[in-house]
């Protein structure tokens, strides 16, 4: 692709960087593009995947077709299913019509699945069936439909982790993973975050009717050794602040400190100011990284909690007496080698003991998390590592 083309289709998505990884994904999107496989676009949350499928859409067979983009972390369980592959009359309480889904009214064109980490098992399997089959059911109804979608998604998740956690279908994994575009965070391009912020910052000035804003030297460098958790997202928003609220638009780096977050790696090296409203450190960072442990222990004594209980195990002798008083097994029933574990009434207690001390860590985790972003669930879900729609599941069942 030559760099007049590239430009071009930079100029025609409002895409903005010269980053060697970012033309190289621009470039895949294109070459791919001509074919019908599926692409999952990865990345972190804020690094502008929503482009790449306009791009794969526009440059495919399909252009002319109808496309489609569908978040799934923002339709609620209950109604995914319904919104995909619609419903017929009567299928469910609320029902009072036949509804054509996303799958029936996007044939001949593309749809693209955003959040498609977010989707309910339950969806997934039906998802995997129309990727293979071309085929799909209304809700309420058995007469099988045809459709003819090329699906494009995408995710912020670790997918191989979402998978291990039993979160996500290996099988719809890789057949939605037939090319992958990985989406480079902010802070791999480097180059680009000056350019972009000059971007914003006259977009902001002339739609506020404020002086153009410069940056210094010191100000520059600080915004590329920054880290933007929040990537592209985090660094417009910032502009806008800057825009509206400093009256002298010659920015220092002084000046650019008091918009950064608390906490920023720069060169490799992490810098905390202290959180003058706790009088204290600031642990915004370190939250997501104790949630994730919590997270990781309460998945580990569930397992263990569903082998003493029997779960899926043939037990043995639990509760009854044996020859020469020998402690009770376990036998895994699908190891080729049976697996033995000695577990007792006290054992299960202290199983049970640390399940609930496990939960009140969570519990207390997230509470940390809005308090420290004033009640803003997608902040305090960002923070946590985890989706809105899991925010708000966990705020509900522990009553916070």
């Amino acid at each position: 692709m030559t760099p007049q083309e590239l430009l071009g289709i930079k100029q025609r998505f409002g895409i903005i960087g010269q980053s060697p990884l970012l033309n190289r994904d621009i470039e895949i999107a294109v070459q791919v593009a001509r074919t019908d496989l599926s692409v999952l676009i990865t990345g972190e949350s804020g690094v502008g995947k929503e482009h790449f499928p306009k791009i794969i859409h526009a440059y495919s067979a399909r252009k002319h077709g109808a496309y489609f983009a569908v978040n799934c972390g923002a339709i609620p369980e209950g109604t995914i299913d319904s919104e995909l592959f619609g419903h017929e009359k009567g299928a469910f309480t609320d029902a009072k019509s036949e509804h054509k889904g996303y799958f029936e009214i996007a044939d001949g064109g593309t749809l693209f699945l955003d959040e498609v980490g977010e989707l309910p098992l339950q969806t997934q399997v039906r998802l995997l069936r129309v990727l293979e089959t071309g085929e799909f059911l209304r809700m309420g109804s058995s007469k099988v439909q045809k459709t003819n979608v090329r699906v494009v998604a995408a995710t912020n998740l670790n997918m191989r982790q979402a998978i291990e956690d039993g979160r996500f279908r290996e099988d719809l994994y890789y057949r939605l993973n037939t090319v992958e575009i990985r989406v480079p965070a902010l802070r791999e391009r480097k180059e680009d975050i000056p350019l972009l912020f000059r971007k914003f910052a006259v977009d902001f000035c002339t739609r506020y009717q404020m002086p153009p804003l410069s940056l210094n030297e010191e100000a520059t460098r600080l915004l590329q050794n920054s880290y933007w958790r929040g990537n592209i997202r985090q660094l417009k928003n910032l502009a806008e602040q800057i825009a509206v609220i400093e009256m002298d638009h010659q920015i220092s780096a002084e000046t650019m400190m008091r918009y950064l977050p608390k906490e920023e790696s720069q060169q490799g090296i992490v810098l905390r100011a202290p959180a003058q409203e706790q009088g204290g450190k600031d642990y915004s960072h370190e939250i997501g990284i104790l949630y994730n442990l919590v997270m990781q222990n309460k998945k580990d004594l569930e397992d263990l909690k569903a082998i003493i209980s029997g779960e899926g195990l043939r037990v043995k002798g639990y509760g009854e007496a044996t020859p020469e008083a020998a402690p009770p097994t376990i036998t895994i029933q699908h190891s080729e080698a049976p697996v033995r574990k000695h577990v007792d009434a006290e054992e299960a207690e202290d199983v049970e003991s640390g399940s609930l001390r496990v939960e009140d860590s969570e519990r207390d985790l997230i509470r940390k998390a809005l308090e420290l972003t004033k009640g803003n669930r997608k902040e305090a879900a960002a923070r946590l590592g985890v989706s809105e729609r899991t925010l708000y599941r966990k705020i509900k069942e522990y009553g916070l």
